[in-house]
């Protein structure tokens, strides 16, 4: 790719393109890192792709299938990920869940693209799970067909290297989208989208938590476009910033005309480790209908000093009481995955981060 974006667009001017830069720039290691622990317990589908290319060696596919996909996007980065991907496409009501998919990055620069299409009232489940080093850069298409159900659970565990994430969705009449993301690694991330309501009573939702230590830089900005009647939102996004690293978190809902009896919802909160860190936030509402009810909340701070003075006071030392309040600021976002067991291995994966960085 020749035309990246720069730090001067308003859009990019969080993110860290030097990482980008440099991720792109990697060497390709010899040896493919073991996936083995990185699957989750839940017996599915599941497909491993090696610097984007598809290992069927590895994989169990099922219903997956990989094949040749366009990349109908604007987007600077989604745009270059046109080629073999692979695609989840349900007849109605169909289910197929505990859908995994790891991505695993040598170095050098990987494309990548996703479909996911669910006919009437067919149901869903994905997870993915980004590992090694390099640039990961991935678009996930999503249609959603009256009724159709979507949980999809990503985690970004790359050890360095940035990960850039594009989700372009279109949610049909009281189809019901939910995308949770947690950003665990030491890679510099982007995790994009833009979901569109198109149907009546339709629901999206676009959460998770980004952690980020030493001098990394992780965001997140997406936009919630409702087009029609009885829409509903949410996206609930946690940042954790310790060192001299920096979280951003941009989220935008559009409510157009005659979108009536929108409920939009905006939750940012950023918590800071240390004072040398930074967290940036950027709700923004445009609401072009006149009946709707849209809020959002936006906050940063330290630990409540109440809450640890509290804790202390019951006999828990200082270090254990940051963790848990720190735990506790991080499940927020991790418990509204809707699977036990893909909950559980998100909720270790930050576990392993937070002792680290504590």
């Amino acid at each position: 790719m020749s035309d990246l974006p720069t730090n001067k667009m308003e859009a990019w001017r969080w993110t860290d393109m030097s990482a980008l830069e440099a991720a792109r720039a990697t060497p390709r290691a010899s040896a493919v890192p073991s996936v083995e622990d990185f699957w989750i317990e839940d017996e599915g589908p599941r497909l491993v792709f090696v610097d984007g290319v598809f290992d069927a060696a590895r994989s169990t596919p099922g219903p997956v299938t990989v094949e040749a996909l366009s990349a109908d996007s604007n987007h600077p980065l989604a745009a270059a990920t046109a080629g073999t991907g692979w695609r989840v496409s349900l007849d109605a009501e169909r289910a197929v869940t505990d859908i995994q998919i790891v991505h695993v990055a040598t170095g050098g620069e990987n494309h990548l693209p996703g479909r996911i299409e669910l006919g009437r009232d067919a149901v869903a489940s994905v997870v993915e799970t980004y590992i090694g080093t390099g640039w990961s850069n991935r678009l996930t298409t999503l249609a959603l067909a009256e009724g159709a159900r979507l949980m999809r659970s990503v985690r970004i565990l790359q050890d360095s290297g940035f990960v850039s994430l594009r989700d372009e969705a279109t949610i049909g009449q009281a189809a019901s989208l939910v995308s949770i993301f947690l950003g665990a690694g030491g890679a510099a991330a982007r995790i994009d989208g833009h979901l569109h309501v198109t149907g009546n009573g339709g629901f999206a939702e676009m959460g998770g938590a980004l952690l980020t230590r030493g001098d990394e830089r992780k965001e997140c900005a997406v936009t919630v476009l409702h087009d029609a009647l009885d829409g509903s939102s949410k996206q609930y996004w946690r940042a954790v910033a310790a060192d001299r690293s920096a979280a951003s978190l941009a989220a935008r809902v559009d409510v157009a005309r005659g979108a009536q009896k929108t409920d939009g919802e905006q939750s940012l909160r950023g918590l800071l480790l240390h004072r040398t860190a930074t967290v940036n936030l950027k709700p923004e509402l445009e609401i072009f209908a006149d009946d709707v009810k849209c809020a959002h909340g936006a906050t940063v701070g330290e630990l409540d000093k109440r809450a640890l003075f509290y804790l202390k006071s019951r006999g828990i030392p200082h270090g254990l009481a940051t963790a848990m309040l720190t735990r506790a600021f991080v499940a927020d976002a991790i418990d509204r995955i809707g699977e036990d067991t893909v909950r559980k291995a998100f909720t270790a994966d930050a576990e392993r981060w937070l002792t680290a960085a504590l």
